[in-house]
């Protein structure tokens, strides 16, 4: 059963998959046309039809990319094989019918820089078979790939347009695969949270989904503006030695150089603007109207309330536990700056530490990147989404294993979500987890994200209250799982 074939006739060619997991699962689904040689740098162009059957059991290419910087906490991901045409998908489904099954469309994220929709981490087979979904995982392109940025050359917004394309095909196709078009819930963490929120700022994918769910989306990293993307994009082609004179020839020369010469000069670039206690990513989408958090979560908000998008939005307590994995002694003078940084108060630090007793200069340095990268963008988001019209259902993850020097951080929430803890088996960030706690927990999540997913309300089994600026009611996700409510405390916490 597990090797037993299954075909798909689509208007573009018919497509071969794999049975398994009691799923019908395709792999390497192209959705656009490969960006290779002169296309590297352009926008997504529209899949060609093909003739005869595809073979859709093996996953695709993976953009290039480095070694995730996190490996150190999340481990090697058993990685597909590199390449620039990387422009796929990885369909899970339960039958091959026109039963219109709700549609979850997967949005990696790895800081613009690494990653997979078609990553084992991320394989859809126990979310589709658990609640009768279809689930897509999106292949798009990053880093320089995705979004180098120089004027009247390339306009660093590729990877977005990747992930519309996505989101058209799905429109377009998905019926073929036992899935409801007009039943999608775009679904994303991290940068792919963040990306997003982008598509929610700028309208562009009006009507190709109808809900979303941000997991531990950096809200306060606005897209880059023109300007801080232009002096990115000038210096990775100084460090590519790429003549700067004729602008014309800028794109051939880019075209000319090998991707493992890109990524190597994309790693020097993010060495030299990295900053102890920032997230400075080198690449980003670029949108100049949306470069301050304020304009980028107000615009995120709006485009949510005019288009009728509910979401579902949280964070982890420790989410820069993972960011910070590697810094063992921190010079307090050093803690004292990033907080007197951030916040505008030099005795902010006095807060966390009466916080987190006992506690290092580095773990409160993390408490302070958590609340002001994650936690606080999150709610002021919740609240402007429900100013806008919209509904948020808003949660925090706080469950860790006992013990775990990394506690509840960064991405720790997501086999709870994709059930497929098999292929997390040897990530640090896991060791030591009861597998009973871990079971059923994963089950409490999955049963919230899949009901939202089916029917917009994820308050099943455990009641879970849209938020509200006043109550502010949040799902917690820990030991004990239950709402928690008004939070108005935290405003004066951190002012």
């Amino acid at each position: 059963m597990v090797n037993e074939s299954c075909i798909v006739q689509t208007s573009l060619g018919s497509l071969q998959g794999i049975r398994r997991k009691d799923v019908i699962q395709f792999r390497g689904v192209p959705y656009a046309e490969a960006p290779e040689g002169e296309f590297r740098f352009s926008r997504t162009r529209p899949v060609a039809a093909w003739t005869g059957v595809r073979d859709a059991s093996h996953h695709g290419f993976i953009s290039p990319q480095p070694p995730s910087p996190l490996r150190q906490a999340i481990g090697e991901a058993s990685e597909p094989p590199q390449g620039e045409d990387c422009l796929s998908l990885t369909i899970s489904t339960p039958a091959i019918d026109r039963e219109k099954r709700p549609v979850v469309v997967w949005v990696h994220g790895g800081h613009y820089m690494t990653g997979a929709g078609s990553l084992d981490w991320y394989d859809g087979a126990e979310l589709s078979k658990d609640g009768n979904l279809v689930t897509v995982g999106v292949n798009y392109r990053l880093g320089a790939f995705g979004f180098l940025h120089y004027p009247g050359v390339i306009d660093g917004k590729m990877g977005i347009f990747d992930i519309l394309e996505a989101l058209n095909w799905v429109q377009d196709h998905i019926a073929h695969f036992g899935g409801d078009p007009d039943q999608v819930t775009i679904m994303g963490q991290s940068a792919g949270a963040h990306a997003i929120m982008c598509l929610l700022a700028t309208g562009g994918a009006r009507g190709l989904f109808r809900r979303a769910i941000l997991q531990s989306a950096p809200a306060s990293l606005a897209p880059l503006s023109e300007a801080k993307a232009v002096e990115h994009g000038s210096r990775l082609l100084e460090i590519l030695n790429v003549n700067q004179r004729d602008p014309q020839e800028i794109t051939a020369q880019l075209n000319s150089v090998s991707p493992a010469q890109i990524i190597q000069a994309s790693g020097k670039l993010a060495q030299e603007i990295a900053r102890f206690g920032q997230i400075d990513l080198p690449f980003m989408p670029v949108f100049d109207s949306l470069s301050t958090p304020e304009r980028f979560i107000e615009r995120a908000a709006k485009g949510a309330g005019e288009a009728g998008i509910d979401l579902i939005l949280g964070t982890n307590r420790e989410e820069a536990n993972i960011l910070l994995g590697n810094v063992k002694n921190l010079d307090p003078a050093l803690a004292n700056e990033r907080f007197a940084a951030l916040t505008g108060n030099e005795n902010a630090i006095e807060r966390y530490r009466r916080r987190r007793p006992g506690s290092a200069p580095i773990a409160l340095v993390s408490d302070l990147i958590t609340d002001y990268v994650f936690l606080l963008p999150a709610l002021r988001l919740a609240e402007a989404v429900h100013k806008a019209g919209s509904r948020t259902w808003v949660y925090q993850f706080d469950w860790a294993p006992l013990g775990s020097p990394f506690k509840a951080c960064h991405g720790i929430e997501l086999p709870f979500i994709f059930g497929n803890f098999e292929s997390y088996k040897d990530v640090p960030v896991l060791q030591g987890a009861n597998p009973e706690v871990a079971a059923d927990l994963t089950a409490v999540m999955r049963k919230a994200w899949i009901g939202f997913i089916q029917t917009g309300n994820p308050g099943s089994p455990i009641p879970w209250p849209a938020y509200e600026p006043v109550q502010r009611k949040t799902m917690r996700y820990a030991s004990i799982v239950g709402t928690v409510g008004d939070l108005a405390e935290i405003d004066r916490f951190y002012t």
